[in-house]
Order: C-alpha cells, then sequence, then structure tokens
C-alpha cells in the first residue's frame, strides 16, 4: 500500500490534536475505571473503534495512496476480488463471484455477481468498473496512485497521454456483468492486483452529480452524498475527530456483515492513542510507541500484537540535485547506517535490518543481500564521491511526516553520519503529514523518510515503484537496464528463474542506492479481547465485515 500504498503507510503522526480532538480525548479519558466505557457500549453496539492514524486526505479510492485511508475506504468499497480474513493468499470472490484466465495469464475475465448493488440501490455492473479505471487513469485525474492500473494493455500510455482514446486501453465490458481485463503481459497474480484500492468502483451519476469525472475533492465524498458498494456507508465524518461508517443495507452480502458500523479515529498523538486504549476507548490502535513496547512484553499484557508485516522503512534519495544526485555519497549514507541498534534500541518491535529493499518472504522471494554497515566501505565512498572528509559535505536535511519514533530513527541516523563519516551539516525536519506528501511529490527535498507496505504478495509490489517515471517514485532515479529485467520477469512463469531476474533487477536498485534501505516491519499494535476474527495478515488488510464484538468477563482494555 502508498505509498503507504498497499501503499505507502502513515504511520507518523501530527502532534497536534484540533480543540475538538483534544475535547474529545479529554472526555474520552475522564470516564472512570468503574464506570461502563466507551468500548463497553460499543462492545454491546457492535461498532467497531480502530485508531487509524492521520486524519484521511479523501474517501475517493482514486485520490489516496495511503494505509489509514485505504482501511476507511476498504469498508465502504469492495471491487472485484476482496481479502480473506486469515490468508493472504487467499482471493475471496468479492463484486465478482467468480473469474477465469487465458493458458498465459494475460487476459481475465471477471464475471460479476447480479445481486451486487450500490449504497442507493443502484445495480454494480461491468460499465461501473470500466468508468473507474477510465478514471484514474486519466491524465487529468492525476491520481497519484495510477500506475498501479498500468498492468492493463495501454494503461500507462493513456496516463501519459500517448494515446487519446481509452477504448484502447485493456477493460472492456463484455455485458453487464462480465469484464474483461486485457493486460500489458502475463500476470498469474492479478488476482491480488485488483484487491487494491486503486481498482475499486465509482459511482458514475454521484461522481456527476457533484462535478466531472476527473474533478477532485468534490462534494460527493461528504456524508449523504457519497455512494459506495461495499459492507457499510459513509455517515459522518468530522475533520481531525473521526469518520463513521454503518452498515450498507443493499450490500450483497449484508446478511453476514457482523459489525453495526466503524468508527475510524485519527488520532494524531501515538501516546494519546495508547492512553486511549488503556481507558476503553479503541478497540485497536493504529500502532504503539516504541518506548512502550518493552513495558508491554514485559508485563505479557494480551492485548500487545507483533506480527509480521510486508513493509519496508528507508530513506528516500532526491537524485536532481546535490549531494544526493552522486551515487558513491548515497552510498557512503547507507553504509554508515548501523541497522541492528536501530531495531534493537529505538523500534524494538522484532523488527529486521535490511539487507534490501523487498522483505523477504518464506518460500518465496529473498532480495539480494546488498546493504550492510560497513564504517569502512561508507569512508571509502565518501572519499569517492569527492569529499577528504565530512567537513566537505554541503548541508542537507532529512525530512520526516511528525512522529516521535521517526524524529528518533533520524536523529540516531544523523548521529550515525555524523560518528562514521564526520558529516556535521545534515539537519532534520518534521513536517505535518500532508505538507510533508506535498514536499515530496514537488521533489523539494534532499531525503525524506519513507515507508511501503506492499499491495500485493509479490516482490513486484515494491520493485516496481521504482520504474523510470513510476508515480511513486519521486527520486528522479531510473535505470533501464532495471526496466528491462522488471518488464522480463513478467513473462516468466518458472518461480525460481522469475525471482532470480527479479533479483537481478533489484541488485541494480541496491548498487546505485536511490533509496537507504533500513529495516522491514512488523505490525505492532494493541487490539482489545473482546475483538474477534481479527487475525494475523502479512498485508494487514483486515476484511470488517468478518470482525465480531464479544464482551469478554473483566476485559476492559486496561
Amino acid at each position: 500500500m502508498l505509498p503507504l500504498p498497499r501503499h505507502q503507510t502513515q504511520q507518523g503522526y501530527l502532534t497536534h490534536l484540533t480543540l475538538l480532538g483534544v475535547a474529545v480525548v479529554t472526555l474520552l479519558l475522564s470516564s472512570g475505571c468503574k464506570r461502563e466505557s466507551k468500548v463497553d457500549i460499543a462492545t454491546r453496539e457492535k461498532i467497531l473503534l480502530l485508531g487509524n492514524g492521520a486524519e484521511p486526505k479523501a474517501l475517493d479510492p482514486h485520490l489516496v495512496s495511503s494505509t489509514g485511508d485505504s482501511n476507511i475506504l476498504r469498508a465502504m468499497f469492495e471491487g472485484l476480488v476482496t481479502n480473506h480474513p486469515s490468508d493472504d493468499t487467499i482471493h475471496e470472490p468479492g463484486v465478482a463471484e467468480r473469474w477465469e484466465s487465458n493458458e498465459d495469464f494475460s487476459e481475465w475475465r471477471f464475471f460479476l455477481r447480479k445481486n451486487a448493488k450500490w449504497s442507493n440501490g443502484d445495480p454494480v455492473t461491468a460499465h461501473d468498473f470500466v468508468y473507474s479505471y477510465n478514471r484514474i487513469l486519466h491524465p487529468e485525474m492525476a491520481g497519484p496512485y495510477s500506475s498501479m492500473l498500468y498492468f492493463l494493455k495501454n494503461g500507462e500510455k493513456f496516463n501519459q497521454g500517448k494515446i487519446k482514446d481509452f477504448a484502447e486501453v485493456g477493460v472492456k465490458a463484455v455485458n453487464d456483468f462480465e469484464l474483461l481485463c486485457t493486460l500489458e503481459s502475463p500476470t498469474p497474480f492479478f488476482p491480488d492486483v485488483v484487491k487494491h484500492t486503486t481498482w475499486l468502483p465509482v459511482h458514475q451519476p454521484t461522481i456527476e452529480k457533484y462535478g466531472g469525472m476527473t474533478d477532485t475533492f468534490t462534494d460527493w465524498q461528504k456524508p449523504g452524498n457519497s455512494v459506495s458498494n461495499g459492507p457499510f456507508e459513509l455517515t459522518d465524518w468530522r475533520i481531525n475527530a473521526y469518520v463513521k461508517v454503518r452498515r450498507n443495507p443493499h450490500y450483497w452480502d449484508a446478511e453476514n456483515v457482523k459489525p453495526n458500523g466503524i468508527n475510524f479515529y485519527p488520532i494524531d498523538n501515538a501516546f494519546t492513542e495508547e492512553k486511549a486504549f488503556r481507558n476503553g476507548l479503541l478497540h485497536a490502535s493504529y500502532i504503539l510507541p516504541a518506548n512502550l513496547i518493552p513495558l508491554y512484553r514485559e508485563r505479557e499484557d494480551p492485548a500487545l500484537r507483533m506480527e509480521p508485516y510486508n513493509g519496508v522503512y528507508f530513506y528516500r534519495c532526491n537524485t536532481n540535485q546535490p549531494p544526493t544526485d552522486n551515487a558513491d555519497f548515497r552510498r557512503a549514507l547507507a553504509y554508515a547506517i548501523n541497522r541492528e541498534t536501530i531495531v534493537n534500541f529505538i523500534t524494538k518491535g522484532n523488527q529486521q535490518p535490511a539487507f534490501g529493499f523487498t522483505p523477504p518472504t518464506k518460500g518465496g522471494y529473498v532480495p539480494p543481500e546488498v546493504v550492510s554497515y560497513d564504517p569502512e566501505k561508507a569512508r571509502a565512498f565518501l572519499k569517492k564521491a569527492g569529499y577528504e572528509s565530512g567537513a566537505d559535505v554541503p548541508e542537507f536535511t532529512v525530512i520526516f511526516n511528525t512522529s516521535d519514533d521517526h524524529k528518533s530513527i533520524a536523529v540516531s541516523i544523523q548521529d550515525m553520519w555524523k560518528k562514521t563519516l564526520g558529516i556535521e551539516n545534515v539537519k532534520i525536519e518534521n513536517q505535518e503529514w500532508k505538507v510533508y506528501m506535498a514536499t515530496v511529490d514537488e521533489m523539494r527535498y534532499d531525503v525524506s523518510r519513507l515507508a511501503w507496505i506492499g499491495d500485493y504478495v509479490d516482490p513486484t509490489t515494491f520493485l516496481g515503484m521504482w520504474r523510470t517515471g513510476d508515480s511513486n517514485n519521486r527520486t528522479g532515479w531510473g535505470n533501464s537496464d532495471f526496466d528491462r529485467l522488471y518488464k522480463e520477469s513478467f513473462f516468466i512463469s518458472e518461480p525460481k528463474e522469475r525471482y532470480a531476474t527479479l533479483q537481478e533487477a533489484e541488485s541494480i536498485l541496491l548498487e546505485e542506492l536511490p533509496i537507504l534501505p533500513v529495516y522491514w516491519y512488523t505490525r505492532v499494535y494493541l487490539l482489545h479481547p473482546d475483538v474477534e476474527n481479527w487475525n494475523p495478515l502479512l498485508l494487514d488488510n483486515h476484511p470488517y465485515k468478518h470482525i465480531d464484538l464479544k464482551a469478554k468477563a473483566g476485559g476492559d482494555g486496561k
């Protein structure tokens, strides 16, 4: 997930809440232990209360790229294929009740269920998906995650304005309930791809009631105007306070939806969120502050969850300007980072030091072991870059979205560069999430912190973003050999050979290092005992309709 990107993750948080947010949290935290907590009431009413990171950028699947935003969208909308409650590799039927491919996986047919409806009662048809894919790929839309649809034949060319007629793009409504997708190359994992929020449909009459197809941030996203096709529909959205969704009575599987609704809270401070959980205000936190993890582990608190997570924490370098335009300088920075120190003394959540970019998977892809902590090699690369000492390096800045954990990591790496390389002129700067995203999008940075969460279980979800000109690249880096190898991998059916080709491509990325890998993620958060059917998932995409709430004796989240 983005680029908290099924996507890019909004694990960072703002330090200041609005007055409304403060009032809400203060009121909630004042509840006495002897009183019935907010969670107790919500469990009885079957309303799931979730911490969800920063305030959502939008509630439009074609305008977002972060994990927090996607969490809300997966509750409101449903794609062709959806997520299994306990196994990332199993494909659950969504709007499509079945699908099939041709022999080489370059063409896929999805057969839509005839009882799928929008929240206003309109039928969901194949034409809705054609319209939606046209919308996100349209050059005037400037969708931040449009590259996810480059799997479609001519999708990239249409998005970049090289062809004008969307009819040439590889998607067609054969009839109202059959959708044909023709791909650029064989893609046996395509059902995994279409689970992503960028492939969700939107309701054309609603979009165009409040503007044109490519108009952004219009009133269609507001409660009372929004029309969606998932298990839940939008009922309330108060900026910096909450987003509320409730059961969609027109959803095709409404009788099997367990919760009556979900409240998503953008609690911007991780410590405030942890307090909210302890005081019975949340069923699940979004994260847990790193310095509280040892306390929860020491007391063996059953609420603590530390689970494998398909994501990587890294720094991105702007290769269009000095000093980070110099590959040897970037190598010096990379080899001067002691990743063991970071995961053992800062993050503390069983994270793994990243020796590559793509997280390794059991029985699957393993990235080349290239990046390591090697002070001698780091100093040699610094001299090769033209600097006799770190004192000669011009000033540059590391930016990150506001978070105590991000700041701790940045301070640590700043100190490592100083001690290992003698670099004194490194500044660190935190920015509120939306400001940070704009700064990165416009490439007004030297080094920026980022995390990437896999959109599906395949290494291409990590490597694809580094293709030349990809909308999630934002480094200015590109390499024709990398692009070629990445593309060739799609035409290789034998898994070991395919992985070897992708490893060769990743070796190029790790040799030129437009990015500085730091660690591979785990998912560390708090979960209330009342929550049932919430299982560890590598992608953390929980299908909310399966989540149940049942009061447990003594279960108050404290």
